[in-house]
């Protein structure tokens, strides 16, 4: 939720642990998703294609931000990049078995 009239709601008081700094980090990444998300269903509900354009343009800086913060993540926490990646993996393992259950 924007609050606007506060000019201090980003303030920290006092310096973050590293745990606290990750759950920010993490806290900005979901807002940015968010962003994505209502700057493409904006974009998705207008039929002017100059604003289609901005939004969209919009979004893909989001994307950007989705990127340098996941790797600030990774940088302040291995164990979540490597678990990040397993994901990763098995999907594409998944894919490479054309998304078929495995046999049994």
């Amino acid at each position: 939720m924007v609050q606007i009239g506060d000019p201090f709601v980003g303030s920290i008081p006092r310096q973050m642990s590293k745990e606290e700094l990750l759950q920010a980090l993490r806290v900005d990444l979901a807002g940015e998703l968010e962003a994505i998300i209502v700057y493409e269903a904006h974009a998705l509900a207008t039929n002017d294609e100059r604003v289609k354009k901005v939004l969209y343009h919009i979004a893909e800086e989001e994307k950007h931000h989705v990127g340098e913060l996941q790797q600030l993540i990774y940088m302040l926490s291995p164990n979540d990049q490597k678990a990040i990646q397993q994901g990763h993996q098995e999907v594409m393992d998944q894919q490479a078995q054309n998304f078929q259950p495995p046999m049994q």
